[in-house]
């Protein structure tokens, strides 16, 4: 439901001079242990948005996020390429392992998630380029795997400034559980064995037609909170 909500997004209200544009895309982190599918929940994700880049945390620097001074071969002037955030502006962007990522290219993360935009003074160019993308990340816990006795603060190896960006914080937990587990071995077992390929069960929605939607309601619906959840928002975030 969380992923659903972030490929939809928000509604997006126009810009007011007062006070800024409000940011309508909303940013989720998958937090937990291993083999808890996070990345095959991002890679689903990823194929059903419109428009979105993917990317690894430990294969991003942060010049590839945002943009390169480059020198173009033909005319030998200076060109700015732009990166994964620029790229996947109004869309949704993917950074799996995202607890791998070098210091300097989480600190690009910060102006790109609250302010929506990327700012460049390299080589001579000065600009703001737009990124109001959607982000998606994955990332295990600091120990590996997570540990219920401390908080999830402690557990997420995040500084909390960049922990406060993100608007959902899924803790995707491996529990014991005996049926769980034989459901999940069965499932894997079916996907490569002949019982498995003669029960194929088809798609739901076929998903050409699901990205196509999702891309009609970006567009078209524009839903309001009524009386009635925003005192519900304003009780809940009081007793938070």
């Amino acid at each position: 439901k969380g992923l659903l909500c972030q490929l939809f997004g928000g509604t997006s209200k126009p810009i007011d001079l007062s006070r800024g544009r409000t940011r309508p895309e909303i940013n989720t982190l998958l937090c937990g242990d291993p083999s808890t599918a996070k990345s095959q929940l991002l890679q689903y994700a990823y194929k059903l948005a419109p428009r979105g880049m993917y990317t690894s945390g430990k294969g991003s620097s942060a010049v590839g996020l945002t943009a390169s001074i480059n020198k173009d071969p033909a005319t030998g002037e200076i060109v700015l390429e732009s990166g994964a955030l620029v790229l996947s502006d109004r869309g949704l962007c993917c950074i799996d392992e995202f607890d791998k990522m070098d210091d300097s290219a989480r600190a690009i993360l910060h102006e790109a998630m609250e302010q929506q935009t990327v700012s460049v003074a390299k080589a001579g160019i000065v600009c703001s380029l737009n990124a109001r993308a959607a982000i998606l990340a994955t990332a295990n816990p600091k120990m590996s795997s997570y540990d219920p006795t401390k908080s999830v603060v402690d557990n997420v190896n995040m500084p909390a400034n960049l922990m406060s960006r993100f608007d959902f914080i899924w803790l995707m937990l491996d529990k014991r559980n005996k049926d769980m587990d034989r459901r999940l071995a069965e499932h894997l077992v079916a996907l490569y064995s002949e019982a498995g390929s003669r029960h194929k069960e088809a798609a739901k929605v076929d998903p050409d037609l699901f990205r196509r939607y999702v891309a009609f309601a970006k567009k078209w619906v524009h839903p309001t909170i009524d009386d009635a959840a925003a005192a519900s928002l304003v009780k809940n975030y009081s007793e938070l």
